[in-house]
């Protein structure tokens, strides 16, 4: 089975999703200029379900079409904060936050807020996860399928340069920017930080280190994390990880290593797969910071 036919057994894993044939809408609600870079208030038109509230960044200044993050917020329990991440950071994450950062190296950037966070929060993560079960739907499935649309979205403006779209994320936003870059090759460069898990190893660790969202039927039948990671070869991935982190486990790490540098090394593309570990535990530090802006540099 080539990757084509394994990215469409994983697609199909993901649940009943909307027709990707529907357009996506955009609805600007407020422009502002901020420190380094001008921000678009929008909404998204994604599913055809429920609106997605989204911030969209572009450097000032910026002229013709320029590359751009898709960045994906994390977790953390914190279910009001959402797309303002990419704005203001969290605790896990290093000052200035990624808005500014990207601004700086010449990146736009787009965050959504994902099913039960931010402004699409009121029913929670687990009457959603209930509700779309009986529906046939998976709840990873739809949040997946609209980071995918985000990407419609993005590929729809003037200002983006399409050969040059990378995603990333920490936590749950690590886990959707290495699934979206599997499965949507649109995506050129994938940066993952504190969420790179081993299936298996967070099984023997204990499955209740992970939400409800993140759980999707029939899929240790066909895939583990690495093959999954597999996908995204040839294309340049930048894993990192903390040694001491209950979410990546070093020998979950260890075999999610293997699997992906031999896809890397069957495309022949070794140098474009790195995975850094840190003697940390679940954030983001000076050292990481600094890899993740001198990969983005180099490849996109």
């Amino acid at each position: 089975m080539d990757q084509e036919e394994r990215r469409e057994l994983l697609y199909g894993l993901l649940g009943d999703l909307p027709d990707r044939g529907r357009p996506v809408s955009a609805r600007l609600v407020a422009e502002e200029r901020r420190p380094g870079y001008i921000l678009e208030k929008l909404v998204l038109g994604l599913n055809g379900i429920e609106d997605a509230p989204a911030y969209l960044t572009r450097p000032v200044g910026a002229r013709g079409r320029i590359p751009y993050i898709l960045y994906n917020h994390a977790h953390g329990g914190d279910y009001e904060l959402g797309k303002e991440e990419l704005l203001v950071g969290r605790k896990a994450l290093l000052d200035p936050p990624y808005a500014e950062v990207l601004a700086d190296m010449g990146f736009g950037a787009l965050c959504i807020d994902t099913w039960a966070f931010g402004e699409r929060r009121g029913l929670t993560e687990h009457s959603i996860f209930k509700r779309m079960l009986w529906r046939g739907q998976v709840m990873w499935g739809m949040m997946v399928y609209d980071s995918i649309r985000a990407l419609d979205y993005l590929e729809s403006r003037g200002d983006v340069y399409h050969g040059r779209i990378g995603t990333m994320g920490i936590s749950m936003g690590s886990t959707m920017a290495w699934w979206t870059a599997a499965l949507d090759t649109r995506v050129k460069v994938c940066v993952d930080l504190c969420c790179l898990t081993d299936f298996h190893a967070l099984i023997a660790r204990g499955l209740d280190h992970h939400g409800m969202y993140y759980f999707v039927p029939g899929l240790l039948k066909h895939f583990t994390t690495g093959a999954i990671n597999a996908l995204i070869a040839p294309r340049p991935h930048l894993g990192i990880a903390g040694i001491y982190d209950k979410l990546t486990p070093p020998e979950g790490l260890d075999r999610i290593d293997a699997e992906v540098k031999t896809a890397y090394e069957a495309a022949g593309a070794p140098e474009a797969w790195r995975l850094s570990r840190y003697a940390v535990g679940h954030f983001e530090t000076t050292a990481m910071r600094a890899e993740v802006v001198e990969f983005l540099r180099e490849w996109l």
